[in-house]
């Protein structure tokens, strides 16, 4: 028989006075903490369900286990088969690669100017979308170069994303900053309207171009980067260093917050004493920098391109094309046409006149003015233009050259030319097919002399077998220009590489070259080089919003003259402290951070 259970008593609760009130229970303040899962491998997961994890330690010895499947996995790179119009080059492999690996995703890519940093993290972006290891991906950069990160993401990765040149950034702003995919103005995302919709919201990937941009922690923009929740950061600059090596501080927080502690403990650690431009130990120095930064040089790559030379023909103009010019400038002063058509206006009429004629026509109303602009075009014969570049394709004239123009009427004013005179060429425009696209290279590379190329006809076809360009007209956005200087002047180039540029003397085009020719020598420089040289203007416009710009605020040709002088002041200035800062980053970082 069961023994009775033992009565336990409970003792009474003393209740309280009624005239002394229980206090209240403080309140729990709640954090909103964003989450994400990435399932393990299945053994992994096996491991889980088949043994009992008695310890921490244990635990502990799985993660890393599960750290090393994954890492394991990008020994080979999916994204390879799935990428287009992108030469794979072995150093931009192995950087990605170890991106995912050993910086599990959190890294300076500071590889030197014209490398590709931008091919490396849109394979890093295109690699962890397809492991599904990133479900959003938010790229901030220089207003500059937003519709340029769109067009490379597309084109060559396939991946579409929103920008803040849509008008649903403006219109929609919370929708907008939800959306999966989005490449914004680093200065739109910092803005007091949009900072805390950005920081609301977490990002598996943030990549920031141009992240010297970053290097002072009393800017809205590190503050911005700092808050912004993201599992995964690139920061990409070919110059991280500017000034002094406080910036390195500032950058490592970003990656790896809380890695030093307070300034002044990275001070005493690494900097010497009361200079803060050379480091105490060049080794410790060398040791952090390579848990933090890939730096890839074209000296470690061997990477030696051919010499690029460059000839600007200045071409006075015909007497009705000096008459068309100036009647021109009369007539968009007076009509208070909006900024974006008589920006077109200006760069058709550097171009061709029958660029501009196209674009005359289809304004409204039957102004006399714009009448007797059509009919003084109508009335030339050839234009100065033209009969120098007969005489460029007929110098050397077995040697291949590709001709580039913006407008299709100059094309067919062009080729028009050719037929006259006899000269054989190939046309390639974006309106042709991807067939006839393929076929006209094939046509140029082993029988026609001369290529004819429209702007968007050029994109994406590298044409290292020819070694002459000439430039028909330029666009008034360097980075275009380098765009199709590096169709030539590339990795596979064996020869020299000549570029030619025709100009209109009294024509804007002819300020714009004469800047970017004479002030910074660009048609010389490494590619790449003009991106920078131009962040260090330190304004917000686009390169051609300021050339519109002096257009705009000058009554005559005496002020457009002074204008471009300033402009080209301010440039001259923006390269110097971009060698600085080059030579700068090449001493404190030299060769030792390549992949």
């Amino acid at each position: 028989m069961p023994s009775p259970k033992p009565i336990v008593e409970k003792p009474q609760e003393k209740s309280l006075p009624e005239t002394i009130e229980k206090p209240a229970s403080p309140a729990i303040p709640e954090y909103p903490v964003p989450v994400s899962f990435s399932l393990p491998g299945v053994e992994a997961q096996n491991e889980f369900q088949s043994v009992f994890l008695s310890s921490l330690k244990e635990i502990k010895l799985l993660i890393d286990y599960t750290h090393l499947t994954i890492q394991g996995g990008f020994d080979e790179l999916l994204c390879l088969n799935a990428i287009n119009n992108v030469e794979r080059y072995w150093y931009q492999i192995e950087t990605v690669k170890k991106v995912l690996k050993y910086f599990r995703g959190r890294v300076l890519l500071c590889d030197e100017v014209g490398l590709g940093k931008t091919i490396e993290a849109g394979m890093v972006i295109k690699e962890y979308l397809m492991r599904n290891m990133v479900r959003n991906v938010l790229i901030l950069t220089p207003s500059a170069l937003v519709s340029q990160w769109k067009e490379e993401m597309e084109t060559k990765f396939g991946i579409e994303f929103m920008t803040t040149d849509d008008v649903e950034a403006s219109d929609d702003p919370e929708r907008f900053w939800n959306e999966k995919y989005l490449i914004a103005s680093l200065n739109l995302a910092k803005s007091k309207k949009n900072m805390p919709v950005v920081t609301r919201g977490f990002y598996d990937l943030v990549v920031v171009d141009e992240a010297h941009h970053l290097r002072n922690r009393a800017t809205q923009a590190w503050k911005l980067i700092n808050q912004i929740q993201k599992r995964f950061i690139l920061l990409l600059s070919a110059t991280p260093l500017q000034n002094n090596l406080i910036e390195l501080f500032n950058l490592i927080t970003l990656l790896k917050p809380g890695q030093f502690k307070t300034e002044k403990l990275f001070k005493q650690e690494y900097l010497m004493k009361g200079n803060l431009r050379k480091p105490s130990s060049r080794d410790k120095m060398r040791e952090l920098l390579r848990d933090v930064m890939i730096r890839n040089t074209r000296s470690v790559i061997d990477l030696k391109l051919p010499r690029r030379f460059a000839t600007t023909l200045r071409i006075e103009p015909a007497e009705t094309e000096r008459k068309i010019y100036q009647g021109l400038n009369n007539y968009l002063r007076k009509n208070g046409l909006n900024r974006l058509t008589l920006n077109l206006l200006l760069r058709e009429a550097g171009s061709s006149p029958f660029a501009l004629k196209e674009s005359l026509l289809q304004l409204p109303g039957e102004d006399g003015e714009k009448q007797r602009i059509i009919e003084w075009v109508d009335s030339l014969g050839e234009v100065s233009k033209g009969k120098a570049l007969l005489d460029l394709v007929r110098k050397n004239s077995k040697e291949k050259k590709v001709i580039f123009t913006q407008y299709v009427k100059s094309l067919e004013y062009i080729t028009d030319l050719f037929k006259r005179n006899g000269i054989e060429h190939v046309i390639f425009k974006g309106a042709l097919t991807a067939r006839e696209k393929n076929a006209a290279i094939e046509q140029f590379r082993n029988e026609a002399p001369v290529l004819v190329s429209t702007e968007s006809g050029g994109e994406g076809r590298n044409l290292q077998f020819c070694n002459t360009m000439i430039n028909f007209d330029l666009p008034w956005n360097p980075m275009r220009i380098e765009q199709r200087i590096g169709r030539l002047h590339r990795i596979g180039q064996t020869r020299d590489v000549f570029v030619f540029n025709l100009s209109v003397k009294e024509t804007l085009e002819d300020y714009v070259i004469d800047l970017l020719d004479n002030k910074i020598n660009m048609f010389e420089m490494v590619i790449g080089e003009i991106e920078p040289i131009l962040g260090h203007l330190e304004k917000e416009e686009d390169f051609e919003d300021l050339v519109m710009g002096v257009w705009l605020e000058s009554a005559n040709d005496g002020e457009i003259k002074a204008g471009f002088e300033k402009l080209g002041e301010d440039l001259v200035k923006a390269k110097d402290e971009y060698l600085k800062a080059k030579s700068f980053d090449n001493d404190i970082l030299g060769e030792d951070y390549e992949i």
